[in-house]
């Protein structure tokens, strides 16, 4: 819920929309988690991206080490199985 108000503040979208954006960002997460998941999301050029990206362990190779950065509410971090390298989105621009 918190998501969605800071989607509402940022956006100045209707606060159903940003509740629908927040509901998708937290159910992608959740399945990142178990297994790799297709999804979409709008860069900031504008253009529309495909990707693969996980969150479990057991789809990210042991030599791939996530470093310890200060942790942004804005973008959501994931592990890119095409690139095998990590990559982040901003949470509002995701089409899901």
């Amino acid at each position: 819920m918190s998501a969605a108000w800071r989607f509402f503040r940022i956006s100045g979208q209707s606060f159903s929309e940003c509740l629908k954006r927040a509901w998708s960002n937290f159910k992608l997460v959740q399945k990142m988690k178990t297994s790799i998941v297709k999804f979409y999301f709008q860069k900031v050029d504008g253009t529309m991206r495909e990707a693969y990206g996980t969150l479990s362990d057991k789809f990210i190779p042991k030599t791939v080490q996530s470093e310890n950065r200060k942790k942004n509410d804005t973008v959501q971090v994931y592990f890119d199985t095409e690139a095998q390298d990590w990559r982040c989105f901003k949470k509002l621009n995701l089409i899901y």
